[in-house]
């Protein structure tokens, strides 16, 4: 996976982690799937930190969905579709398949992440995941702040979502 690749794949993760949006009312349709869009800005602590940013749109469910990711010029940056047995990234012109969106989140980030806890988030429903503390006090305002503690190594996530 080239570096740029590698890049997007963990900022979705990363969003799929410990994200939360606004949601759309407008753009959710009869099979209850929903959409969020916003901002977000990842930190990465450790031995080979790095920070970056990008706006995103996220829609669907744990089950079945798809996360887009763009730059700042609107272009986008990797695109990442799921659903029951299979997952596919998007980016720099390639297409990658996976087994499952675990299974490209775990390639990607080299971890297991919480994707069921994440939809409840988006909902407002502060689920509890070991090692991560989502902090959704000011979801109403559009903003949210989380941090993974565990496992290492650590990460702190902060949205701002669109109205």
């Amino acid at each position: 996976m080239t570096a740029l690749a590698r890049r997007g794949a963990l900022m979705a993760c990363a969003l799929l982690l410990a994200g939360c949006a606004h949601l759309n009312s407008g753009r959710q349709n009869a099979d209850l799937s929903a959409f969020w869009s916003g901002r977000l800005a990842l930190q990465v602590d450790g031995s080979a930190a790095q920070s970056f940013s990008a706006s995103f749109e996220l829609k669907g469910s744990a089950e079945s969905g798809e996360l887009i990711l763009f730059n700042p010029l609107g272009g986008t940056v990797a695109r990442m579709q799921w659903q029951p047995g299979s997952a596919t990234l998007h980016a720099n012109g390639e297409i990658r398949p996976f087994e499952s969106l675990e299974a490209l989140v775990a390639q990607a980030t080299g971890a297991p992440l919480p994707l069921a806890a994440l939809f409840d988030w988006l909902r407002g429903s502060n689920t509890p995941v070991p090692g991560w503390q989502a902090d959704l006090a000011r979801l109403n305002d559009g903003r949210l702040i989380a941090v993974r503690s565990q496992p290492e190594p650590t990460a702190t996530l902060r949205l701002v979502l669109d109205k």
